[in-house]
């Protein structure tokens, strides 16, 4: 009996020094309890920048220029980055126009018709160039007019 009274003191004293000590660990490290976790932010909705009308040449497999096309064009961003991105707008503008005389845009049998495909990629690559890798998740070519 004396043997069995001994092994619940010890039981009841070792759940109690448990019981402290992890109630001691939460108010000193600052735990929060798993119910009161704050819930993970949702990622940011994307939106689109507005980049305006963009002049691009109609440029043949032979280096020949056969007109202009003037594209608008939207970046799809997410919406944390839009500032930043409607800052930086000239230094896509720049980086187009360094690609564009040397790619070949112009299509059809007169050359007047652009190339939207590869276009959109000229736009794509110059937005890694301007904004960085990964900012600009789809590029949107909303109109196309021959000047």
């Amino acid at each position: 009996m004396k043997k069995m009274f001994m092994l619940v003191i010890v039981l009841l004293a070792g759940l109690g020094l448990g019981g402290g000590a992890g109630c001691a660990a939460i108010l000193l490290l600052g735990a929060k309890p798993a119910a009161a976790a704050e819930a993970p932010k949702p990622p940011p909705e994307p939106k689109f920048v507005p980049v305006g009308s963009v002049l691009a040449p109609l440029v043949g497999a032979d280096g020949r220029l056969s007109g202009y096309v003037k594209v608008d064009v939207q970046l799809q961003v997410d919406e944390d980055k839009m500032d930043y991105v409607k800052a930086r707008i000239p230094m896509l503008l720049h980086a187009v126009n360094m690609r564009t005389f040397a790619t070949p845009l112009a299509s059809g049998p007169d050359g007047m018709l652009p190339n939207l495909d590869g276009f959109r990629r000229v736009v794509e690559a110059s937005s890694s160039e301007a904004f960085g890798a990964g900012m600009v998740k789809r590029v949107a070519l909303t109109a196309a007019v021959p000047s």
